[in-house]
């Protein structure tokens, strides 16, 4: 079985890496006393914009900062839901002020933005999932910004307790694989070890025929991951998780992100989705 009629057409927010860097460390994955390369992250970022292109979906781009070496990970710059902007606050100083510049770029572009008012870390920790959000917290986003999220987009929010510090975002640890835009069911991948007992149980009980990842595979951030509905685009490295996509009838496409992955990102972590209700997709 193939689900080439699920997938539909995205539009995407990304920031080039042109001040990519890893001059200090928020996250396990840091090693400011390693090496690193602008240049490939640009070229890997690059690649991963012309996935995006090449499979018909339109990518918005933000102007990078000089200053703010992780602002190349734009899915932390927001949470829109029906062309509803829930804004973002970092819990690391040294990210504060991608939250302003995020910000002004959705109020120029016309969206209605709401005030993040708590620790918030956007599609990193808050992940639509048909009519639902799932949404992340241990580590970076607060319990409190879950409710916040709720009376904002509108929709219910279920809450993932994360519990390894190597993914600390939800969106290292799981993945919506189809149904976020509200057509078909609602499927997703995930590694259980990267979520407390109640919130595996949690997931089991909503997604009993869900993808599960192995640590192998999580290691190498396969479940950051961008799908939209039919195509999974994700790290080449995951070829555990890739296998496990293709028997479940999904295309897969592997991306080199191995120079983000320094800083703790990958495709995902690079990819902000613009979903459709108002502002510039109205």
């Amino acid at each position: 079985m193939t689900l080439d009629a699920v997938g539909g057409r995205r539009r995407y927010l990304m920031c080039r890496p042109t001040y990519f860097a890893v001059n200090y460390k928020i996250n396990p994955w840091m090693d400011p006393t390693a090496p690193y390369d602008t240049a490939l992250a640009i070229d890997q970022w690059t690649h991963l914009r012309e996935t995006f292109v090449d499979l018909g979906h339109t990518v918005e781009e933000i102007d990078p900062l000089p200053g703010l070496p992780d602002m190349v990970f734009a899915a932390n710059g927001a949470t829109v839901v029906d062309g509803t902007v829930l804004a973002v606050q970092f819990r690391d100083p040294e990210r504060a002020d991608e939250g302003p510049a995020y910000r002004s770029w959705f109020e120029r572009a016309g969206y209605a933005v709401h005030e993040a008012k708590f620790v918030n870390e956007g599609e990193g920790d808050l992940m639509l999932a048909g009519d639902v959000v799932l949404a992340g917290t241990g580590f970076r986003t607060t319990h409190a910004a879950h409710a916040r999220a709720q009376e904002v987009l509108g929709r219910p929010v279920i809450t993932l307790q994360l519990v390894d510090p190597r993914f600390y975002h939800l969106d290292t640890a799981l993945c919506v694989l189809s149904g976020s835009d509200g057509v078909g069911p609602v499927r997703i991948a995930y590694l259980p070890e990267a979520f407390s007992p109640g919130s595996q149980a949690v997931l089991r009980r909503l997604f009993p025929d869900a993808v599960i990842a192995t640590v192998a595979d999580a290691e190498v951030l396969a479940l950051n991951a961008v799908s939209d509905g039919s195509t999974v685009v994700l790290p080449v490295q995951a070829t555990g998780l890739t296998a496990a996509l293709q028997a479940r009838g999904y295309r897969t496409i592997g991306v080199d992100m191995s120079e983000l992955r320094k800083a703790g990102g990958g495709p995902k972590c690079c990819t902000l989705e613009l979903r459709p209700g108002g502002g510039a997709d109205s």
